[in-house]
């Protein structure tokens, strides 16, 4: 499961900034914590690991400090890691109306009874998450905001979620392009930031 990428250096004594893919990132990032790194292959860090040292937040952003990443040049070597634990998957989140990455990914996305696309992956944003769709025709992936308002019903064990889009949103891809994306952006400001997805 993933729960973060390593963004960039930060200051001069082997800090580095995350980009957050956890709900709980106190909790994901304790002292000792240990994760597993997706790297390319010619990375000096593939197959290895990285242990938590210390997470705090610096002007509202997350960072965190890491055994044996003492300095900058360290910290840049490392840059633009994925950060993954090993998830139990009998586990479930806390909330009701949430889950993990993994168990959105790879669902069908349904409107009015008819397959539409299919869930590749969660952005999480500021303001609220996206489910990032590839069209069953097709085309351009499509950003459908994950609130309530939009995505009335997730079905894991159906394996599908249920949309009520605004018009535009699927429709006329790629060829209405600019339109789906008017579409993606009125929906986002319209719509309240209500259920957020878990961890990845």
């Amino acid at each position: 499961m993933r729960v973060g990428r390593l963004v960039k250096a930060h200051g001069l004594k082997g800090a580095l900034k995350l980009e957050l893919y956890t709900d709980d990132p106190e909790g994901r990032f304790v002292p000792g914590a240990t994760f597993t790194l997706q790297v390319p292959e010619s990375s000096p860090w593939h197959g290895k690991t990285l242990t938590v040292r210390e997470f705090r937040w610096m002007n509202n952003h997350p960072v965190a400090f890491f055994e044996g990443i003492d300095d900058r040049t360290a910290a840049e070597s490392v840059v633009r890691a994925i950060l993954w634990i090993d998830q139990d998957e009998s586990a479930a989140p806390a909330e009701d109306d949430a889950w993990y990455d993994h168990q959105l990914v790879g669902l069908d996305v349904v409107r009015d009874g008819e397959t539409v696309g299919r869930v590749i992956r969660v952005d999480h944003l500021p303001a609220q998450d996206l489910l990032i769709v590839k069209p069953a025709s097709g085309g351009s992936e499509v950003l459908v905001p994950f609130v309530k308002a939009i995505v009335p019903e997730v079905d894991i064990a159906g394996g599908r979620v249920v949309v009520t889009p605004p018009a535009g949103l699927f429709e006329d891809l790629p060829a209405e392009q600019g339109e789906t994306n008017d579409g993606v952006a009125g929906a986002a400001s319209d719509a309240a930031p209500e259920g957020d997805a878990a961890d990845d």
